[in-house]
């Protein structure tokens, strides 16, 4: 008489069972699991049913599959990004939640010879004096000087105003033009660039207000220095490319080198210094481009006086789940006196005032 596999398994954990008599409640389980198992195969094959065995054995297996799933460029864990990060000690690489910045520049750039990423070129940089020593700016000199000789109750009545309530913002205002990884470039956008100093220029409509700002932060004895404002598409996909090989010269693999320079460098054709609006700022005693900006008391003038002159802190910290950018205190973006000073009160950054409009 043949036994099916069902009755020879029964036997097998009966046997089992009576020698082991304090491993009977461990075994229920396991044969309770079995015989499910065996009860759904036999019904399958017996049925006919091979075709939807195989099938469910591939769902299982692409549903289990890493490779079945969109790798999404940005996540969101607990409102902070996730990113790979290559750890040298063990030579694989890792997802760790950063807390408080996405990559340590110092720890990528070590040893590799291009101080373009931490540290601006002397000929990329001006400050006020050298701004207004140009002919250039003579014009916006001579503004500011206008300014200066006005009292002060004009300059807290012209700050009053740019907060009044029954200001209606324009979505479609060029000042709040919305760029990003989502929202890039519009192949139609055009601005005329005016020159800030030799080669250095950005949107000339921006001009007067930008000089003020760097008046007012010297009034406070402070000597901001303008670097790298408007930017081509040439120039941007340079930085990008060369920060990622700066990042793969570590030993990170392609994407890895590409999803960590995005949180860094904005991808070329989703860059404000593209249309001529963003600018890096930093200051005659600390020149680089790092998180410790912030602390010097020029990165907090900026932080507190900037939306006075029309400029808002593009990336602050704790934002970067919304904008896709670690914390970048030096780099600032005009949007309007309105505008800034209603992100500043609320603390929000330009995704979030766009969004509310």
């Amino acid at each position: 008489m043949r036994y099916t596999v069902k009755e020879r398994v029964k036997f097998i954990f009966s046997h089992f069972a009576k020698k082991n008599r304090l491993l009977r409640i461990l075994l229920w389980p396991l044969f309770v699991l079995v015989m499910i198992v065996l009860t759904f195969g036999t019904y399958f094959f017996r049925n006919m049913k091979k075709e939807a065995c195989i099938g469910s054995l591939c769902l299982f297996f692409v549903m289990c599959s890493s490779f079945s799933f969109p790798i999404f460029e940005n996540l969101e864990v607990n409102q902070q990004p996730m990113i790979l990060i290559k750890d040298t000690r063990v030579g694989k690489a890792e997802e760790v939640l950063m807390k408080e910045e996405l990559v340590d520049d110092d720890d990528v750039m070590d040893g590799y010879e291009d101080v373009e990423f931490e540290h601006v070129d002397d000929l990329d940089k001006y400050s006020l004096d050298e701004i207004l020593a140009d002919s250039a700016s003579d014009r916006a000199h001579e503004d500011v000087n206008e300014a200066n000789d006005d009292s002060e109750s004009e300059k807290q009545t012209d700050s009053a105003a740019s907060v009044q309530t029954d200001y209606v913002f324009d979505k479609n205002d060029w000042r709040l033009l919305l760029i990003n990884k989502q929202h890039p470039v519009p192949d139609d956008y055009r601005f005329e660039l005016g020159i800030i100093k030799g080669a250095m220029r950005c949107d000339t409509r921006i001009i007067d207000d930008l000089v003020q700002m760097l008046q007012g932060a010297k009034e406070d004895g402070i000597n901001l220095v303008i670097c790298s404002p408007y930017r081509d598409m040439n120039r941007q996909t340079m930085l990008f490319g060369r920060k990622i090989q700066a990042y793969m010269a570590k030993g990170y693999s392609y994407m890895e080198a590409y999803k960590t320079t995005a949180h860094a460098v904005t991808v070329p054709g989703a860059s404000e210094h593209q249309i001529g609006l963003a600018l890096d700022i930093i200051c005659d005693t600390y020149a680089a481009l790092n998180e410790g900006f912030g602390d010097t008391e020029a990165g907090k003038w900026l932080s507190e006086h900037s939306a006075e002159y029309g400029f808002t802190l593009r990336y602050p910290k704790g934002k970067e789940y919304i904008t896709g950018i670690e914390y970048e205190p030096w780099h600032f973006r005009y949007v309007g006196r309105e505008a800034a000073t209603v992100m500043k009160e609320k603390d929000i950054c330009l995704e979030e005032f766009v969004e509310r409009l």
